[in-house]
């Protein structure tokens, strides 16, 4: 499929461009994930999970978003 056609097939909405799309190669630039084990006391993995249930959300994706916010705070 030409370039134009894939544009035109995606403003358009009608058909499933996914099937053009290599998703097993795609990749989020500047987004590569590296595990990393952080212990943190008791009472903090209770206050966490007790907040993570609050929002609805698992705890790592809270650490992430706090992580994340605080960092975003101390670049600017």
């Amino acid at each position: 499929m030409k370039a134009r056609d894939f544009e035109t097939a995606f403003d358009e909405g009608k058909e499933d461009i996914t099937k053009y799309l290599d998703i097993a190669g795609a990749r989020r630039p500047h987004q590569e994930q590296k595990r990393v084990n952080v212990d943190f006391p008791l009472w903090m993995i209770h206050s966490l999970d007790k907040e993570a249930r609050r929002l609805g959300v698992p705890r790592q994706s809270l650490i992430k978003v706090w992580v994340a916010e605080r960092l975003e705070r101390a670049s600017r």
